[in-house]
């Protein structure tokens, strides 16, 4: 448990005068399953927009895979990141969204095989067959010549999901995935994050607002507060006797919503 693939060291993030991470210490080991709770304006979505490098840091020290993300070593000292490690540590992790965010003008199958083809440099024919096998595992193999325009909003973000895992990440971070559906579509959507749960040995970072599949799915659960940690355990401990008040007022809050 000594090397995580995901460290956050004092990190802080601020928007002017607000501050949204606080000197946040946050770690994840390879292969755990955690998810983030909290209130709006807490910083859940904002530590997984920063492991994608969508946002910068005003302080501290973010590492993935064991490298620090937002610097690199020069020289024996941390300097500012290049726009060429950026786009290196970027392939160990994909990024589901809350608005799916498919090219709307390239087909389903085009969707999951540009960034293949043009990051990685896969061949026409590996990167259709590694879309195929990803279509089969969300359950939209006929649907691969459609437009997402033409797709429920559940299809659009399952194929989201095989667009995300089209990168052979080593981390997936989801962003309130369901947050955007309706109530109808979510199922089929959480059932397919629940399969690659369950079936491959992926680190998983989610923020969610579904309570009870995140304490189906989750190894770990930190609730946020503040732009920090204020508790984290197991889903049985958070959910059934957080040690804090805070944590049980919006636990009370949002299950009784």
């Amino acid at each position: 448990m000594s090397d995580p693939i995901i460290a956050f060291d004092k990190v802080k993030k601020a928007y002017g005068h607000f501050t949204v991470i606080n000197e946040l210490n946050f770690e994840v080991q390879r292969g755990e399953k955690v998810t983030i709770i909290g209130p709006s304006g807490s910083g859940k979505s904002t530590v997984l927009r920063i492991l994608m490098t969508l946002e910068g840091i005003n302080g501290g020290v973010v590492y993935v895979g064991g490298e620090p993300l937002w610097h690199e070593r020069l020289n024996g000292s941390m300097v500012p990141a290049s726009e060429r490690h950026l786009r290196k540590m970027r392939t160990q992790l994909g990024m589901v969204f809350q608005q799916f965010n498919l090219f709307p003008h390239m087909s389903v199958l085009r969707n999951l095989t540009e960034a293949p083809r043009v990051v990685l440099g896969l061949s026409k024919e590996k990167a259709r067959q590694r879309a195929e096998e990803l279509l089969e595992l969300v359950g939209l193999v006929d649907q691969a010549h459609k437009f997402p325009g033409q797709l429920s909003g559940g299809q659009q973000q399952r194929v989201g999901i095989a667009r995300a895992l089209a990168m052979r990440p080593k981390i997936m971070l989801f962003d309130e995935p369901t947050s955007a559906l309706d109530p109808e579509l979510v199922g089929e959507v959480l059932n397919v994050i629940r399969k690659l749960a369950a079936e491959h040995d992926l680190t998983m970072v989610m923020v969610t607002h579904e309570m009870r599949f995140a304490r189906e799915i989750s190894d770990r659960v930190c609730f946020f507060d503040k732009g920090r940690i204020h508790e984290q355990g197991t889903p049985e401990q958070l959910f059934s006797q957080p040690k804090e008040q805070r944590t049980r007022e919006f636990l009370k809050a949002v299950l009784n919503g």
